[in-house]
């Protein structure tokens, strides 16, 4: 056989061997496959781990559920342009989660909960907790849905330029079924440790990446990177209310979404009840925010050193219409076979890696906040629920494929609707002891409904406000509402008192 064609099987080999030893070995970590001795086929397990992962491994898993292709392949391309400012963001990520670890983790793992919408139904109400499930799981629905379509076309690209020619939709279907099957079968430690090995695979990858660009750049090229502000973590003289990356906003916005996020959201707060022990549950939490800024520095010098080496040429004169687009040719077109096949397939896996957590953390919720059970009768119940919100992804993500709006704009906007109301409900429970749950729940839904207005309406400048900013709005929102109408509970309850008693 011709070397030429063996070059051109190589990737798509790579890509093909890389998917199915990720598929058995997750299983086989998980217990689903013979041979390993502690093997549990408990019908919870597809919920949840029983407390018996390792802080390292959970770790891992929360950093791949947090990012997915569109970080992969957009972040070198952000800081082609603007330097290391996902640096300065990551900074924020920290603060916020360090509170998560400090205040809130202690309140699930001593309560042995399995949701963290389990605590609003010890503090409120059913139906507060039952409120805020449904609002994790539409939101998750169309968050997942927008970020899996988008995700389809970089890798439909990826996939034409090594001989592989599939539509976006084959693509769709095919990574959605092949992560539902080994989300069902295996349960969330399948989930965790597939996770892990993507997330190892795409950081490797970078890692690598940013080292052969750093060697092939000239002295001159090296000495121009400091004054020309690219290796910034921050972006200076914007406007703190619509950059993302301003110092304020990446800080002090960033840690509100970071608690928001991690500490509210059942797609990681579920990752940390698989801890084996509460400091665990902690290593995890803070550790996953060094380790996603340690993701964002490699994936942002692979953008510094592209830039360095086109000499800051501007996108249009390298032939690039997107900055997505940088990343995506550097592995085509810079990377020799096997290696280029392997980058690929960590893109691949970073989608995989955040849609198999979505569904298990789906599943968990739809048994646990909706109908109140912690055991599913039988494995097949769980696996048909979690089949059953595959089915509905790929019907969400094909109707967005019709839409002429920006999915990704639309992805960010998503989760600024309800992960303010979520956070200020969490935390009117725990600072404020006398809001009841009509209280609670009015407050919940008002801040949704501000929250779609400001989104839809206001835009300062003709931009739109920074996506760190909409947490600590919609957490504002829940206290001007829950508080006053707190106060006018407790007055017309001791009037009524003061009524009966005379």
């Amino acid at each position: 056989m011709p070397v030429p064609l063996l070059l051109r099987l190589l990737d798509p080999l790579v890509i093909l061997f890389w998917l199915v030893a990720l598929t058995l070995g997750s299983l086989k970590l998980s217990g689903a496959l013979p041979g390993r001795r502690h093997a549990s086929r408990t019908p919870e397990d597809v919920l949840d781990a029983h407390r018996s992962l390792p802080a390292w491994a959970i770790c891992l898993s929360i950093v791949a559920t947090e990012t997915s292709t569109l970080t992969v392949i957009s972040v070198p391309g952000i800081a082609y342009g603007q330097g290391m400012v996902f640096v300065g963001l990551g900074g924020g990520y920290l603060l916020g989660r360090l509170v998560v670890a400090r205040y809130l983790l202690p309140l699930y793992m001593r309560g042995d909960l399995a949701s963290a919408y389990q605590y609003l139904a010890l503090r409120f109400g059913r139906r507060m907790q039952r409120l805020a499930s449904v609002t994790f799981l539409l939101t998750r629905l169309l968050a997942e849905a927008v970020r899996l379509f988008a995700s389809t076309i970089p890798i439909c690209a990826l996939l034409v330029a090594h001989g592989v020619g599939l539509s976006p939709f084959s693509v769709l279907l095919g990574l959605t079924v092949l992560t539902a099957f080994y989300t069902a079968i295996g349960g969330l430690r399948a989930v965790v440790w597939s996770d892990a090995a993507q997330f190892l695979l795409y950081t490797a990858g970078a890692a690598l990446c940013a080292a052969l660009l750093w060697r092939h750049l000239t002295p001159e090229q090296l000495a121009a990177l400091p004054a020309s502000g690219h290796l910034l973590p921050f972006a200076l003289h914007v406007p703190a209310l619509t950059s993302p990356y301003a110092p304020l906003t990446a800080l002090i916005g960033g840690a509100v979404l970071a608690m928001a996020s991690h500490g509210t959201d059942q797609l990681m707060v579920q990752r940390a009840l698989a801890a084996r022990t509460l400091r665990d549950a902690q290593r995890a939490m803070v550790g996953s925010a060094v380790v996603v800024t340690l993701l964002f520095a490699l994936l942002s010098l692979v953008g510094v050193f592209l830039w360095a080496r086109a000499s800051g040429a501007p996108l249009a004169t390298l032939g690039l219409s997107s900055p997505d687009e940088l990343f995506p040719r550097f592995i085509v077109s810079d990377l020799p076979p096997g290696l280029s096949g392997l980058l690929v397939a960590g893109i691949i896996s970073a989608t995989m890696g955040s849609l198999s957590s979505a569904l298990n953390a789906m599943t968990a919720s739809t048994f646990t906040d909706l109908f109140g059970v912690t055991r599913p009768s039988c494995r097949a119940v769980a696996s048909g629920v979690t089949a059953l919100w595959a089915a509905a992804l790929i019907a969400v993500a094909c109707a967005f494929s019709s839409s002429s709006r920006s999915v990704l704009l639309f992805g960010f906007q998503i989760t600024g609707y309800s992960y303010g109301a979520l956070l200020g409900a969490f935390l009117l429970g725990l600072l404020c002891r006398k809001v009841s749950e009509p209280v609670a729940m009015i407050a919940f839904f008002t801040t949704v409904l501000v929250m779609a207005l400001l989104i839809t309406f206001v835009h300062p400048g003709g931009k739109t406000i920074a996506f760190p900013w909409l947490v600590p709005m919609g957490v504002a929102v829940t206290f001007s509402v829950g508080l006053p109408l707190s106060a006018l509970e407790a007055w017309r309850k001791k009037l009524r008192a003061k009524r009966e008693a005379s």
